[in-house]
């Protein structure tokens, strides 16, 4: 499978691996405009095209490095913006907290989060995500300096999961949605797309195939396998919340191991000074 362009009803992005082929594509987009008296919109004709590090599309932003953090950091904002709007809920004293909350997932959690089935997440990102988050749920509760509760309690107080299972539920929810359509749909292609060539030396980077794969070796499944589950939406949900149900459990253990560990170092402590 090859991919020459992408169509959309106001533009049109031509993918290329060389750049004579982009130099071949281009003088054919610009005659074909020509052709029905379009030129305005491209510039050839010996100067260069202008080569950008960063450009928005289709509302997401693409850097050179194929990285999500400018996205991410709009997002954010957008989202911090949508949140100072509503400060009137937020602030309210006649509505239940758990309207709030449903007020805040609803007009900015949304927000935050669109267009994530598909960022390359680092421990970076999930982090600065989940801090603007757990700090608008702490405004949302009145929490403030002294009083301090932990991240746990903050989420199930508001009914909350991390935002590493939340994107990563999004995303294998957006996959079952992929796998559903027809084979020979290119969306359907893209999962499993091995693309040619050989990467730079040294340490690869982290990429959403690589991403979808170590969720995979959770599962122990194959594309193949997962494939064939997806056509049963039920069935798809219920794996889907199996995978991110297992980081929450996870969280569980460790903070339950946590709290016998005080238990413990008290109860020796005190057998001590007796």
């Amino acid at each position: 499978m090859q991919l020459d362009d992408l169509d959309f009803a106001d533009d049109l992005a031509l993918l290329s691996q060389t750049q004579q082929q982009m130099q071949e594509k281009t003088n054919s987009v610009a005659a074909a405009s020509a052709a029905i008296a379009c030129t305005d919109p491209i510039t050839f004709d010996g100067e260069d095209l202008e080569d950008v590090k960063t450009f928005t599309y289709l509302d997401s932003i693409t850097d050179e490095h194929g990285g999500s953090d400018a996205d991410v950091k709009a997002w954010i904002g957008k989202a911090r913006a949508a949140y100072l709007q509503l400060r009137n809920i937020w602030n309210s004293k006649q509505l239940s907290t758990n309207t709030k909350v449903r007020n805040f997932n609803t007009n900015v959690k949304t927000v935050l989060l669109y267009g994530a089935e598909t960022w390359r997440t680092t421990k970076a990102i999930i982090q600065k995500i989940q801090v603007f988050i757990n700090s608008c749920l702490r405004k949302i509760l009145q929490i403030r300096w002294p009083d301090t509760i932990s991240n746990n309690v903050l989420w199930e107080r508001t009914n909350q999961i991390s935002a590493e299972e939340e994107i990563r539920k999004k995303r294998w929810k957006w996959i079952g949605h992929i796998l559903r359509k027809a084979p020979n749909c290119v969306t359907r292609q893209v999962p499993t797309w091995n693309p040619k060539g050989q990467r730079r030396r040294g340490r690869p980077k982290n990429t959403l195939h690589r991403e979808m794969e170590i969720d995979m070796k959770k599962m122990n499944k194959n594309w193949m396998e997962l494939d064939k589950e997806a056509q049963d939406r039920v069935g798809w949900r219920m794996l889907v919340d199996g995978l991110c149900s297992f980081g929450s459990n996870r969280r569980k253990v460790d903070t339950n191991e946590s709290v016998f560990i005080l238990y413990m170092n008290k109860v020796y402590f005190n057998s001590v000074n007796n």
